[in-house]
């Protein structure tokens, strides 16, 4: 109740610090390089079919290539993780939100995957998404990989830690990142009480060299960080044992 009033109280502020900081914050552009491909030693097994779909840091925003952004990196991981051969597969648009997300999955009804990692949540915190609707966009998403594309297990990123991003002035970094703490605390309840879903546990680091220069996006370093703990916590999955019958 207290931050809602203060949120209420700081109104006028946090509209004139959010359009200020989205005149002043470059857009940075999606990487470029292929956004599908295979990585990894043929072996007897069956390629190894993972999608990563979402916002602009599923995208890769914030480096030059996807070599250094966050799918490819994160299916050649997990290909030296599992000794598996891994098709990948990245859709993805800068400033979608989860429910946009979910139509950019739905326009590929020919979609088919083994494991999905969902990266989105900033952009509900930005629009002002209520956390309950955000849930419900994941739960379709969810729903819709596991009948449609026949993934074994959806995999979410955590939201980052919107409350030390660089790019954001105060008190508007401390509104946001409130925000983003209230979805990642539902986000990880909801997550918790479904079979075939997960919360990667991961910290994003918090060091601002780690970003890109934006200081909103990821930064090469920080992807490098992201991949290796999503492809760890894929590779512990009892899905992925199910996967390579």
């Amino acid at each position: 109740m207290a931050h809602a009033a203060l949120k209420l109280a700081l109104a006028p502020v946090l509209v004139a610090q959010g359009l200020a900081t989205r005149a002043r914050i470059p857009r940075l552009p999606e990487p470029e390089g292929a956004r599908a491909g295979e990585v990894g030693e043929i072996g007897e097994r069956p390629p190894l079919a993972l999608l990563v779909a979402g916002d602009s840091s599923a995208a890769g925003v914030g480096v030059a290539h996807q070599r250094d952004a966050l799918a490819q990196p994160l299916a050649s991981r997990l290909a030296a993780r599992t000794q598996r051969r891994v098709r990948w597969e990245l859709l993805a648009q800068s400033s979608l939100d989860t429910e946009e997300t979910l139509a950019l999955l739905q326009d590929r009804p020919q979609l088919r995957t083994d494991l999905a990692v969902i990266v989105t949540g900033v952009n509900d915190v930005t629009g002002r998404v209520p956390v309950q609707r955000a849930l419900a966009a994941r739960a379709a998403i969810v729903q819709f990989l596991r009948d449609r594309a026949g993934a074994r297990h959806v995999a979410f990123a955590p939201l980052p830690p919107v409350h030390a991003f660089p790019g954001l002035p105060q008190p508007l970094r401390w509104v946001a990142g409130a925000e983003a703490r209230r979805h990642n605390e539902a986000l990880r309840d909801w997550c918790a009480a479904r079979d075939g879903v997960s919360l990667v546990p991961m910290t994003l680091p918090l060091d601002p060299a780690a970003m890109a220069s934006d200081g909103f996006h990821p930064g090469a370093r920080a992807y490098r960080w992201i991949a290796e703990a999503i492809a760890e916590h894929l590779a512990s999955l009892p899905a992925l044992r199910s996967a390579a019958r």
